[in-house]
């Protein structure tokens, strides 16, 4: 790697209208240590650092960058006062690094628990209104494979798409429509998210026949951060009404930090109907009697386009399909 500081946007312009190698030469030229090497010099922004938690030479780390580099036929990283940062195509050799480490990581977890007569291990991501279904399509799922390890991650569809990406879940459930790129996933609809308004047990509307949305514009509010579907939707709803979403919310995408919030104040959020009715039948939330105008997107099954799925995956996924 030189030693003169370049801009990422500087590489660029040196790359543009490259040819990069055949897969096949970049096949036979790269190594599994060069690939682990790379996540390490992201994490680290140091070469030396990187090559002290690798266990090897600072020289044979820069050796390894270079055949890297040379087998890829770009400029990874540049050097600066403050260490090294990636480029631009750097930050996507990286992504896809993680991916291979990820992969690998699987392969062997699936290979050790077919020695141990163990099924195998499953990573699913979740968004708050589909996790009913999840639930009942894993219940399903460890009666057929009584012996599999499920990891459950619940978050938002943007931060369950960064997930995806990493290799650090199979699969999710949720929506692919809200990455920039929503042609790198496969997506298969499922069903419709019905949504409420909710309060505490004791708030002042908790027993009102009806309520109208404006009744509540002067009400704190908890929602999902912009930009979110959940968000959208109700901001669209305010929109209808001729108001404006109030500027005082509360951004959260947890549940019990929801209700929990809503146990201790006059606040309201938005909640999905089926999660909603789990709440309020343990008497921890009130739903409104609000008539809301419009439906939120459905959600569904993403995975990542040309990724391989174990045989554990694909059968929750048609676990998921029956249940739906």
């Amino acid at each position: 790697m030189s030693n003169d500081l370049n801009s990422s946007g500087d590489n660029q312009l040196k790359n543009a209208g490259t040819e990069l190698p055949s897969v096949g030469s970049i096949v036979s030229r790269l190594r599994f240590r060069q690939v682990a090497l790379l996540t390490a010099l992201d994490e680290q922004g140091s070469l030396h650092k990187a090559a002290e938690v690798m266990h090897m030479t600072q020289p044979a780390a820069t050796k390894a960058l270079h055949e890297m580099e040379d087998a890829l036929g770009v400029t990874l990283f540049d050097r600066s006062p403050r260490g090294i940062e990636a480029t631009e195509l750097g930050r996507c050799v990286i992504r896809y690094a993680r991916l291979i480490q990820n992969d690998i990581g699987n392969l062997r977890d699936e290979l050790q628990g077919m020695l141990n007569g163990q099924g195998g291990r499953l990573s699913i991501g979740a968004i708050m209104g589909a996790a009913p279904l999840v639930t009942r399509a894993l219940t399903r799922l460890r009666e057929m494979q009584p012996e599999v390890s499920v990891e459950i991650t619940e978050d938002t569809s943007a931060r369950q798409l960064l997930l995806l990406d990493q290799g650090r879940i199979d699969l999710m459930i949720g929506r692919s429509s809200v990455s920039s790129q929503p042609n790198l996933y496969n997506y298969e609809m499922l069903r419709g998210e019905p949504m409420c308004i909710v309060c505490g047990i004791d708030h002042p509307l908790a027993t009102a026949q009806k309520v109208r949305l404006p009744e509540l514009s002067t009400a704190s509010w908890i929602l999902y951060s912009s930009n979110m579907p959940m968000r959208i939707w109700i901001e669209h709803e305010f929109k209808l009404e001729g108001m404006k979403v109030p500027g005082n919310v509360i951004e959260t995408a947890s549940p019990f930090v929801t209700v929990t919030l809503l146990a201790q104040s006059d606040m309201v959020a938005v909640m999905p109907l089926d999660i909603a009715h789990f709440f309020a039948a343990k008497q921890m939330l009130g739903i409104l009697p609000v008539a809301l105008k419009t439906r939120i997107e459905h959600y569904g099954i993403v995975t990542r386009k040309n990724s391989t799925l174990s045989s554990i995956a694909k059968m929750f996924i048609q676990i998921l399909r029956q249940q739906n």
